[in-house]
């Protein structure tokens, strides 16, 4: 249910066609007026960290996003979890997709026409997310940037506050899906922990009037609030869905906010260990999936990271995982290096060619073969399967890419009914 516009320039000209000058950087957790995104700005670009920021000022940011969606060069494309996922499931000609959020004129002329957008999801305005770039070695004033990356801010109200979510959960009815995609929950953290709490309740409420033949698939995203995230998996969300997509950073997050396995580590250093995070998947499954003696509908994790990507699900709920686990893969490949098919002079390996299937229990050691990329592997009812992504040299674009590879994985997925 997130859906907006995001609109791509370079940082520094969007501050100079402001008429901003440069000066010194300094962090604000929330933007309040122009002066507070030049100093936001600068102090990111110059440690080369990304960053995201809501403004708070209606007027000036809509402002702001004008300045930017007309300037030369500027891009526009397709923005949000849930209309990245439509839009990549789309691209199949014989889906027809629903894709509920706030959605103003210029996204929908942005959206695939197998994207149908019911009318309570129209509104005037454009939720417009802007994102600044800046290169390695890149100057503004004293600041240079060590490396390239992004600076992003929006002024999203809809979004954040989940107002489309029972327009959709209503408009299933009609629409008879053969599979549901939710998203966007971590856009709720902006919210204050009364409303957000509110807000997860009346959530938890729409989820479960999905009737319960539907496959519920949940992309989470990157999120800073532990006892929110506590809440999502503990009480309310996990066990109402059957699937959940997520990458390395998620991961982490999850076991730490939870105490789960390895929660004392407190960040990935290169690759993350295979072991680790198969001990993770691992628990997430054994302690907040179905079994016999719980009331859980969790039987499906997709893990991505950049080098290799695992789907686990426990036995008797799902099939084809290898096709799965491996459309996710090439499509992680194609999509950041914008090629139709993989081009093998612009991709290389990252993954570990050895590695052990867990750093707790006592493990197997797998070493990788070329002739069959998809490892599997088994542990107490619950399967593993393991692929290495050819990783693209010098990637085109990588946002939305997490969405891009959960779609996938998901349209080769087979789902038993039970």
């Amino acid at each position: 249910v997130n859906a907006c516009v995001d609109v791509v320039l370079s940082g520094v000209k969007l501050l100079e066609a402001l008429g901003l000058e440069p000066g010194d950087g300094k962090n604000h957790a929330v933007l309040n007026s122009r002066q507070d995104l030049k100093e936001a700005f600068a102090h990111f670009m110059e440690k080369g960290a990304a960053a995201e920021r809501f403004f708070s000022d209606a007027e000036s940011f809509h402002h702001i996003a004008r300045t930017a969606s007309e300037y030369p060069g500027a891009q526009l494309y397709v923005g949000g979890n849930a209309a990245l996922i439509g839009q990549k499931l789309a691209t199949n000609p014989d889906l027809k997709i629903l894709l509920c959020g706030p959605v103003g004129p210029k996204l929908h002329e942005l959206l695939d026409d197998n994207v149908i957008v019911p009318p309570e999801s129209m509104q005037e305005r454009d939720e417009f997310h802007l994102i600044l770039e800046y290169q390695a070695g890149e100057e503004w004033g004293q600041v240079r940037a060590p490396n390239a990356n992004r600076f992003i801010f929006s002024h999203d109200l809809s979004n954040g506050a989940l107002n489309m979510l029972e327009v959709f959960v209503s408009s299933l009815d009609e629409f008879q899906p053969d599979l549901v995609v939710l998203s966007g929950l971590h856009m709720m953290e902006g919210q204050s922990k009364e409303m957000r709490q509110r807000r997860l309740m009346e959530a938890v409420a729409s989820i479960s009037d999905i009737p319960t033949d539907i496959p519920i698939h949940l992309e989470l995203a990157s999120m800073t609030d532990q006892d929110f995230m506590s809440n999502i998996m503990h009480q309310q969300v996990f066990p109402l869905v059957n699937s959940i997509g997520l990458n390395e950073q998620e991961l982490l997050f999850l076991t730490q906010s939870a105490s789960g396995p390895h929660a004392s580590l407190a960040s990935w250093s290169g690759v993350p260990d295979v072991g680790v995070v198969s001990d993770i998947l691992f628990w997430i499954l054994k302690e907040h999936g179905k079994t016999a003696e719980r009331a859980s509908d969790l039987t499906r994790i997709h893990f991505h990271t950049l080098a290799y990507h695992i789907l686990v699900t426990v036995d008797g709920y799902w099939g084809n995982q290898v096709a799965a686990v491996a459309a996710g893969a090439r499509a992680a490949g194609t999509q950041a290096c914008a090629t139709e098919t993989i081009d093998t002079s612009k991709v290389f390996l990252k993954a570990p060619l050895e590695f052990v299937t867990s750093q707790i229990e006592a493990p197997s050691k797998i070493s990788l073969n070329p002739d069959e990329p998809v490892v599997h592997w088994h542990r107490e009812g619950i399967s593993f399967h393991f692929t290495p992504v050819l990783v693209c040299k010098d990637p085109v674009r990588t946002v939305g890419l997490g969405d891009a590879i959960s779609a996938e994985g998901l349209l080769y997925s087979e789902v038993y009914p039970q």
